[in-house]
């Protein structure tokens, strides 16, 4: 039997969430001042954009209206999705990160930034960037090497993808003229 209001909340909301195509991933029960705040996070291999927000914001919404889960006080239920800099603690979260840059804190001490190229059960391909012009090297990283992981935000990535796209519609511009 779960003994905390946040494993209570979890065992409630989680089947419901599931029903909608999502994973749970938090629950956070704040109190603000006064009044409480029930911090939802969501997510799913696909994403959740925000239709699929608020569905699951209603239906959490009725069900913990229903029920005594949040107790007589009142309270603001706020659903989202993880933010750009998630914290990744699962094997999902990993293959949801794939072909992003990601911070490591590894076990034996130090920090390691790269890419995740390929996710599987024992661990990730990493692909390191290069330093000072040298070109980028591939690495494999043991989950059980890892003490903590974060996605990096990215402002200036450079897309190979379109750019060889933006290369092939000029050839082809060029070649029409």
């Amino acid at each position: 039997m779960s003994t905390t209001q946040s494993e209570r909340l979890r065992e409630l909301l989680e089947p419901l969430v599931a029903s909608q195509g999502l994973d749970l991933e938090e629950i956070a029960v704040d109190s603000v001042g006064r009044r409480r705040v029930l911090s939802v996070v969501v997510d799913s291999d696909t994403g959740a954009d925000l239709d699929r927000i608020a569905d699951v914001s209603r239906a959490l919404s009725a069900k913990l209206d229903e029920t005594d889960a949040m107790g007589e006080a009142e309270y603001t239920l706020e659903v989202g999705t993880p933010g750009a800099e998630r914290s990744l603690t699962q094997h999902r979260h990993y293959v949801r990160a794939t072909d992003r840059l990601v911070r490591f804190q590894l076990h034996e001490g130090g920090e390691l930034i790269a890419r995740i190229l390929a996710v599987d059960e024992d661990g990730l391909d990493l692909e390191v960037p290069g330093v000072k012009g040298r070109r980028p090297t591939t690495r494999r990283l043991p989950f059980g090497d890892i003490d903590k992981a974060r996605v990096q935000v990215e402002f200036n990535r450079k897309d190979t993808k379109n750019d060889n796209q933006t290369e092939h519609d000029n050839k082809t511009e060029e070649e029409e003229a």
